[in-house]
């Protein structure tokens, strides 16, 4: 099976669900860029395809950075001497600053607001805050419990290590016809927040194991790892992968209400910006794309100068731009089956335009081949009927061996699918040849 007749197979409803249920899965685990949860978190995802999980030592130099420390957390909390808990990393694991070091102590009120996170603008919600690289203990809580604290002394326990340990991630490979790779990536560092972390992370998965076994043009490797520190290990560890990427997507935020948005790779013509572009022009309104800025996610290390790759990101409402944004609110009621499978679908389109986007020779380029012997003038009229053979024509008068698929639909302003559709219909008729196969595409 082709890419192609797996999008149009898609039960999206299908899909929508089983990328929902992955999420809830995975929500309750408490990652971050080291430890437990990590590791727990791309072990359930090599249950579903065969993921390489790569351990880097502790102290090991990648690029500028050091792997870190890992952090293992046991448990935490703050409650009144002899009394019950009030805030609990059992009930929310959102509750403890990530990266916090060890802490059992009795302070009081003044000195442990030093240490406490809040929200005043939304007072029942958690915020998430790290501190991966500088040594601090601290607690998130909603502002509403941060109110009610009364003077006096609290018992503060934080049971944690950071010791010499490894840096995780989760690799996997889909070989296809040629060497040349799209890769496919998601942070995988975030504790329990459903649309930033998880939903790009169920997307992924899914597509890895929607496209094993598929008959393939390009090579597609899936990474899944920790933000920014994962990235980087990575790139510093497989520059022979490096140098085969052609195309890159990094998946995040992919199942909120908000329509569909693609940020462009720092070089911002790449083949994987223009067939994203595509895409989303044909979307509706409220899909949009934008610029390329060196602030995100683990495009902007895919996109540093040294490299320069061709790796946008496709998300929903981008980060930070919705209120429930690394806080407790981005919950399993946040995201919805139905925005989850609306981004997958998508996605496949990006790839198809891809996987499809050749450059064809007209064997009858002097005048039109006539079309009606042919049976490729369709039987009635319609708009439909007319936009079907305005691809043919456009394809007919633009396949001189210079103009790829995409450049077609970019200068006739239709759909992709149609002007693929229409080369299709004229290769089977002998009236186009496809260029070999290597020469229509921009080098990584």
């Amino acid at each position: 099976m082709r890419l192609t007749e797996l999008r149009r197979a898609i039960d999206e409803p299908a899909v929508g669900a089983a990328l929902y249920d992955l999420v809830r899965d995975l929500y309750p685990f408490c990652r971050s860029i080291t430890g437990p949860g990590l590791r727990q978190t791309l072990a359930a995802l090599a249950a579903r395809v065969p993921l390489t999980i790569h351990e880097v030592p502790t102290g090991t130099e990648v690029l500028d950075w050091t792997v870190p420390q890992e952090w293992t957390i046991r448990d935490a909390y703050i409650r009144r001497p002899g009394g019950e808990r009030i805030v609990d990393f059992r009930e929310h694991n959102l509750h403890v600053m990530s990266y916090s070091t060890a802490v059992d102590a009795t302070v009081s009120l003044q000195e442990l607001k030093g240490h406490l996170f809040s929200l005043p603008e939304h007072p029942d919600w958690i915020p998430y805050r790290t501190s991966y690289y500088a040594r601090r203990w601290g607690f998130c809580l909603s502002h509403r419990q941060l109110s009610e604290l009364d003077d006096g002394e609290y018992e503060v326990r934080i049971d944690a290590d950071l010791a010499p340990g490894h840096l995780s991630y989760g690799e996997y490979v889909v070989p296809g016809a040629r060497e040349e790779e799209v890769l496919i990536t998601a942070h995988a560092c975030h504790p329990s927040l459903a649309n930033d972390n998880l939903s790009g992370l169920a997307l992924v998965t899914l597509l890895a194991e929607h496209l094993t076994g598929l008959e393939l043009r390009y090579s597609y490797r899936f990474l899944l790892m920790p933000g920014t520190i994962g990235s980087i290990t990575w790139l510093s560890r497989n520059q022979p992968a490096v140098e085969r990427i052609a195309h890159g997507l990094v998946a995040a935020c992919v199942g909120d209400p908000g329509g569909l948005t693609y940020k462009r790779s720092r070089r911002g013509d790449a083949e994987v910006d223009r067939a994203a572009a595509q895409v989303l022009r044909h979307r509706g309104a409220d899909a949009k794309t934008v610029d390329f800025s060196p602030y995100g996610y683990d495009e902007r290390q895919f996109c540093s100068p040294g490299f320069n790759l061709p790796v946008g990101s496709l998300t929903r409402t981008p980060h930070g731009q919705y209120p429930q944004y690394h806080t407790s609110a981005d919950d399993l009621g946040f995201v919805r089956p139905e925005h989850l499978a609306d981004s997958f679908t998508a996605y496949l389109e990006v790839l198809e335009i891809l996987e499809g986007n050749r450059r064809y020779e007209n064997l009858f380029p002097r005048g039109e081949p006539q079309l009606g012997r042919r049976g490729l003038y369709p039987a009635t009229g319609g708009p439909q009927a007319e936009i079907e053979t305005l691809g043919l024509l456009w394809v007919l008068n633009l396949s001189d061996g210079g103009w790829s698929l995409l450049d077609i639909a970019e200068r006739a302003g239709l759909a992709f699918d149609v002007i693929a559709r229409a080369a299709d219909a004229l290769a089977k008729h002998g009236l186009i040849a496809a260029c070999p196969d290597g020469a229509d595409s921009e080098p990584a």
